[in-house]
């Protein structure tokens, strides 16, 4: 499909559903209005709400701090996540001993743990981090793991029948292998680590978007939470596009899905 046709049936979609939610809350249907805007406010004053908080310069220290926690969160995780995805993948009896710890902590509730990292790492923006740290390891961990376990036997053999070195196999074999499975799961914690900084925020904080939402909410804004989710979800789709770029420089040797092979 072409990018333009994509963006616009994209676009489509947003569009109609704020106008079903905008229709909803201001328009009485059967005698009532389905969704009260007491409770879920409307479109126009959620974008009232977003144009006033660029508008007076207050919504940009929270963004900064909640942007600054989703950055360390998601850069030291993932980089923790493919450090001993690799490792495990390549020693097999580590992963033996490790593995029903590995799966006793991916179960914990991350949400407990807030309260635990705020009393070690106190109020600043290290107890934040640690959360969206907890939430982003595991998804690239799970990934870059099976990934490199899914690397072609045949193209293991005859690497090891040229005589590469273990570090040869590593750069030319086992990598490119888990690359596609390593940007997979880097899509989906980018929104993880923006969880786990909002959640720190909301539930301990002087400043960020989940201290901004927490406030609106302490206040019965209903438009104020919609619009700190708001500003969220664009955050997120920004970051998103940036490790698409990445994505796309690096595996430039993948061939596109739906390409036609040339002669």
């Amino acid at each position: 499909m072409p990018r333009l046709k994509l963006l616009a049936l994209q676009l489509l979609v947003a569009i109609v559903a704020l106008g079903i939610w905008q229709l909803f809350s201001t328009v009485p249907i059967a005698g009532k209005l389905w969704l009260p805007p007491f409770f879920f406010s409307t479109p126009v004053d959620v974008a009232k709400q977003v144009i006033a908080w660029f508008a007076t310069g207050v919504i940009w220290k929270h963004l900064v701090i909640t942007l600054w926690e989703s950055m360390l969160a998601f850069a030291l995780g993932s980089a923790a996540g493919v450090l001993v995805g690799f490792w495990f993948a390549r020693q097999p009896r580590v992963a033996a001993v490790f593995d029903p710890y590995v799966k006793m902590v991916n179960a914990l509730p991350r949400v407990v743990l807030a309260p635990i990292f705020t009393l070690w790492l106190g109020l600043g923006i290290w107890s934040k981090v640690a959360l969206g740290v907890t939430l982003v390891f595991f998804v690239v961990f799970f990934n870059v793991y099976q990934g490199v376990k899914e690397t072609s036997a045949t193209l293991v053999d005859n690497a090891r029948m040229l005589g590469m070195s273990e570090r040869q196999m590593m750069r030319h074999v086992f990598w490119p292998s888990a690359l596609s499975w390593m940007f997979s799961s880097l899509h989906t914690s980018i929104g993880f680590a923006v969880v786990g900084a909002v959640v720190g925020e909301y539930l301990g904080a002087a400043a960020g978007l989940g201290y901004l939402i927490q406030q609106a909410e302490g206040s019965f804004d209903v438009a104020g939470v919609f619009a700190g989710m708001f500003v969220l979800s664009v955050f997120v789709i920004l970051i998103d596009l940036m490790v698409s770029l990445v994505e796309r420089r690096l595996l430039v040797w993948r061939p596109q899905a739906g390409a036609q092979p040339t002669d």
